[in-house]
């Protein structure tokens, strides 16, 4: 199932699923958010298929008539992993990681597909990282690796965008990583059964058609079975926790000149079979500008 977060012409925000270019929204069901399917597993599943299957007219909406949303607006935990490609650990000029590099991002950062990213006016160098994300399913504490499929519950495409000077202005990175909306996170929440292999993706950042990254899920350091397994040797996972698995070489600031991101830029990430994760770049400055004008910038038309 593609599972979505979504707002209708009304302005109301509910789950939904895609299928067949059609948004079925679940709160006819009694479906208040995608947490709440994911907390109640199987039996939730369940429920959303047989609701799925006969649903009341006004509950299906095309595509385009309604925004997505991030499918998932407020996660419990943002988990980020650095350093978790080969290639990207070397062309930052670092050592191949022996245990995962962990750090997090505050849930206020996210955003969903079509949403700006706004580049702050106190930072002057912001870069991009095409990121796989999967979600959890079943929590838990001490979950052994060998169970880690019975933990996920799918998997979207992240944007870990990246404020460079801030992240490297001390040891610890979050600053840098938690501005608001330097999480993109969507269009879809994959759920897991529609990916055979998740450690075998294509996964890319164009921006403004440029290609900046290309690399293969194949690649990870640390894989989801070993990520499941040290995380949850220190805290408990929860149903709807974010974990974005790292990203690949190419990212802005290896480049030569570094590559920050632009007011204007046309950013997106695509990851095989998760879609594309679209969003427009807007500096702060012209935000703040277009309001004392009287303007107001939209990712996309009011509907």
């Amino acid at each position: 199932m593609l599972f979505v977060t979504f707002r209708t012409a009304g302005g109301a925000v509910e789950p939904g699923i895609v299928r067949d270019g059609k948004v079925i929204g679940l709160s006819f069901a009694g479906f208040a958010d995608l947490i709440g399917i994911i907390r109640h597993g199987e039996q939730a599943r369940a429920a959303v298929e047989s609701a799925a299957s006969n649903p009341p007219a006004d509950s299906v909406h095309d595509v385009s008539d309604v925004r997505l949303l991030a499918p998932i607006p407020r996660p419990p935990k943002f988990i980020c992993v650095g350093l978790n490609y080969r290639d990207h650990a070397r062309e930052a000029r670092m050592e191949i990681p022996k245990v995962p590099t962990i750090f997090c991002k505050f849930p206020t950062c996210v955003i969903g597909p079509g949403e700006p990213i706004v580049l702050p006016g106190n930072s002057a160098k912001p870069d991009y990282e095409a990121e796989f994300a999967f979600v959890v399913g079943k929590g838990g504490r001490h979950i052994p690796r060998e169970s880690w499929r019975e933990h996920v519950f799918g998997y979207t495409n992240a944007n870990d965008v990246s404020a460079r000077d801030f992240q490297m202005a001390t040891t610890q990175w979050i600053m840098g990583k938690t501005f608001d909306t330097f999480g993109p996170i969507g269009p879809y929440l994959v759920s897991a059964d529609e990916i055979s292999d998740p450690h075998a993706l294509d996964i890319s950042m164009t921006i403004n058609g440029e290609r900046l990254q290309h690399s293969n899920t194949r690649e990870l350091i640390f894989r989801i079975p070993e990520l499941i397994e040290y995380l949850s040797s220190v805290f408990t996972l929860e149903p709807g926790d974010v974990v974005a698995t790292g990203t690949p070489a190419g990212v802005g600031f290896a480049h030569k000149p570094p590559r920050w991101l632009r007011d204007g830029d046309d950013v997106v990430v695509r990851i095989e079979g998760l879609g594309e994760l679209r969003n427009p770049v807007i500096a702060e400055k012209r935000i703040q500008t277009e309001r004392h004008e009287g303007l107001r910038y939209l990712s996309k038309p009011e509907r």
